[in-house]
C-alpha cells in the first residue's frame, strides 16, 4: 500500500536531489528519509530511485509517481477536509497562496470574515505569483491560489482543468514623478511615455509592459526591475522612472512624491480565485471562496 507521507517524501527527494536535503526541508534526518524510501520501494515493488554521483535520480517507475503525487495528496486533503466537517468537528484548513498586491488588499478583508463566521478554520498564506502560484495548487502544495491574467492575452486554456472563481477586474495606471511634465495630465496615451525610462515590476507584468508598449510602436527602455510595489513607488518619487502599475498595488502603498494617471487605451487584469474541482467541495475551501468573493464586490 502506497502511504502518503511516503509519496511527500518523494516529492521532496525528486525536488531536492538528495536524501539529506529532503531531510533538512522536512525536518527529519537523513536515514529517517532513506528507510521511507526503502518502504515506498517495498510497496511498489521496484526502484524508485538510483544514486547519479552526490544526487538521486528518479527511475522511470519514480518519474511517474511523482507524476501522480500531487493529484493523489490533493484528493486526500479533499477526502480529509470533507469527512471531518461531515463528522461535525467544526474545523477546517486552507493554504492559500497569492501575489502581493492581493495578499495586502483582498486577502486581509477576507481572512477578517472567514475567522469572525467560522473560528475553527486555520488560514495559511504564502506569495508567489502566476504562474508559480498555479502550479503550486497543482502539485498539491496549496488549496487556493489567488492570481491573474491579462485581457486578450494568449494562453487563455491554462486555466481549463481548475474551478474558477472571478473576484474584479484591474485596471492599469501609470505612474509618474509628481514634478513630471505630465503630472498633471490626468490621463495619458502610453505613447507619451516613450522616450521615459521604466521602472517594471514581477515577470509576468515585465512581459505585459513590452507587449503594450510595442503595441503602442515602441520598446520601453527598463532601467531598474522589481517585484517589490513599493519599490516600484519608491524609485518612481525619486524621479528614476516611471512605471505602469495594477491599481490594486497602487492601493496597497503610499504612492509618495508621485501622480497616478489613468492609461489610455485601457489595460486591463482579471483577478480569480483557483482551485481544484476536487477541493471546491471542501466547506474550508469553498468558505474562503466566498469571503474572497465578498471582499472583492467590496
Amino acid at each position: 500500500m502506497i502511504e502518503a507521507r511516503h509519496l511527500r517524501v518523494l516529492r521532496t527527494v525528486a525536488t531536492t536531489g538528495s536524501f539529506s536535503a529532503a531531510g533538512r526541508a522536512l525536518g527529519c534526518t537523513q536515514p529517517a528519509v532513506s528507510q521511507q524510501m526503502k518502504a515506498l520501494e517495498a510497496s511498489v515493488g521496484t526502484p524508485l530511485l538510483i544514486r547519479s554521483g552526490r544526487e538521486m535520480r528518479l527511475t522511470q517507475a519514480g518519474e511517474a509517481l511523482v507524476r501522480h503525487a500531487g493529484g493523489i495528496l490533493a484528493g486526500l486533503t479533499a477526502a480529509e477536509e470533507e469527512v471531518a466537517a461531515i463528522a461535525g468537528l467544526r474545523a477546517g484548513r486552507v493554504r492559500l497562496v497569492s501575489f502581493p498586491s492581493g495578499s495586502s488588499t483582498l486577502v486581509p478583508t477576507a481572512l477578517a470574515a472567514l475567522r469572525a463566521a467560522h473560528p475553527g478554520t486555520r488560514v495559511s498564506l504564502e506569495e508567489a505569483e502566476p504562474p508559480a502560484s498555479v502550479e503550486l495548487l497543482r502539485e498539491g502544495d496549496c488549496d487556493i491560489a489567488l492570481a491573474f491574467r491579462y485581457e486578450g492575452a494568449a494562453g487563455a486554456e491554462e486555466w481549463d482543468d481548475l474551478v474558477v472563481r472571478p473576484l474584479l477586474t484591474d485596471r492599469l495606471v501609470g505612474l509618474v514623478p509628481e514634478r513630471h511634465r505630465l503630472a498633471g495630465a490626468g490621463t495619458v496615451a502610453i505613447g507619451e511615455l516613450a522616450d521615459e525610462p521604466w521602472i517594471a515590476g514581477c515577470p509576468r507584468c515585465r512581459g505585459q509592459l513590452v507587449e503594450v508598449c510595442e503595441g503602442a510602436g515602441f520598446t520601453p527602455r527598463i532601467d531598474f526591475a522589481t517585484d517589490d510595489y513599493p519599490a516600484v513607488v519608491g524609485l518612481v518619487g525619486a524621479g528614476l522612472g516611471v512605471a505602469v502599475l495594477p491599481q490594486l498595488a497602487i492601493e496597497s502603498v503610499r504612492p509618495r512624491h508621485t501622480r497616478v494617471l489613468t492609461l489610455e487605451p485601457a489595460v486591463r487584469r482579471e483577478i480569480v480565485a483557483l482551485t481544484l474541482p476536487d477541493l471546491a467541495q471542501v466547506p474550508a475551501v469553498a468558505a474562503t471562496l466566498e469571503q474572497l468573493g465578498r471582499a472583492a464586490a467590496r
